[in-house]
């Protein structure tokens, strides 16, 4: 059976820390001049996405392409999953022809079915659920900025969303303590916390979550943030911007955090929404270390899946 990686809990703390010390090589190795091999010559990755994306698409072709293999874009007009084609005939069909998958979908559901038909790697490229390789990029800017993870503190302020879970979720497993600041009706789901914080408790870390932003960013080394509506929230983006704006990211906030804090977003970010222009744009802000760590984590996701 193919070992797939739906969710961060995929991954022992072992197994994560070592997909990141490879990445941190691949990384090391891309920007001395390129890879010295092709591990992936003749090896295709589907990528069939549900919802548009920029960086996710981008990461997956690139890497693939600098490894010696090939994407291949999926977009919903050429998949109609669950409509023209049931979602267990993607699955095996692809398998015929690619040696994984990474899918970009809008219910968990649909990747869990799709890696139960498949014969090769499903990676979860993005669900409502989770969106666990943007959270390996992100411990992998933590890792890099302050030379370890274990005791750190990352502050989350906003929507409880996806970004949430797969942060609280890695972060337990890797000793980060993980503070989340979001209104009442938006926390993070009870099962995906009370799973974090039983991990947490595990790795000497620990999970909080409150309404007070202040409470969560307080001594934090990173502050994090997401957009208020979702992809395929946009109906509720009106509703919830009066709801979101006391969990807005300010220079004051970032000030209640630890004097070298960074700030962390996993965009599109809209300025002057989930925070103001001159923290994303500032010094502290790390947002653009984060989209280029995608790149190597999910080169180095793909390699470790593939037995390479």
């Amino acid at each position: 059976m193919p070992r797939h990686f739906l969710s961060v809990t995929d991954l022992s703390r072992i197994e994560a820390e070592t997909l990141l010390e490879r990445a941190l090589d691949l990384k090391a190795e891309w920007q001395a001049g390129g890879h010295s091999d092709w591990p992936l010559r003749g090896k295709t990755l589907a990528l069939v996405f549900e919802k548009p994306s920029l960086r996710t698409r981008v990461a997956f072709e690139a890497g693939m392409t600098q490894l010696g293999g090939h994407g291949a874009y999926l977009s919903a007009n050429d998949i109609d999953m669950g409509g023209r084609e049931s979602v267990p005939d993607v699955a095996r069909n692809l398998s015929r022809s690619v040696q994984a998958i990474a899918a970009r979908v809008f219910k968990h559901g649909t990747i869990e079915t799709l890696a139960r038909f498949a014969d090769v790697p499903v990676i979860n490229a993005l669900s409502d659920r989770e969106h666990p390789c943007q959270a390996l990029a992100d411990m992998l800017t933590l890792r890099e900025r302050f030379g370890r993870l274990q005791g750190l503190k990352l502050a989350y302020v906003g929507d409880g969303n996806n970004v949430c879970h797969s942060l609280m979720l890695l972060g337990a497993a890797l000793g980060v303590s993980v503070s989340v600041a979001c209104p009442p009706d938006y926390r993070p789901t009870p099962d995906m916390l009370e799973f974090a914080e039983r991990t947490a408790a595990d790795h000497d870390a620990e999970i909080i979550v409150t309404s007070d932003p202040h409470e969560a960013v307080s001594g934090a080394n990173a502050v994090y943030t997401d957009v208020w509506a979702s992809m395929g929230q946009e109906h509720e983006a009106a509703r919830r911007r009066p709801v979101f704006q006391p969990y807005q990211v300010t220079s004051t906030l970032m000030g209640q955090a630890d004097v070298q804090a960074i700030f962390m977003h996993c965009l599109p970010a809209h300025r002057g929404e989930e925070a103001t222009a001159d923290v994303i744009d500032g010094p502290q802000s790390v947002i653009f270390d984060q989209a280029e760590n995608r790149l190597h984590v999910q080169k180095a996701l793909i390699l470790t899946l593939l037995g390479m």
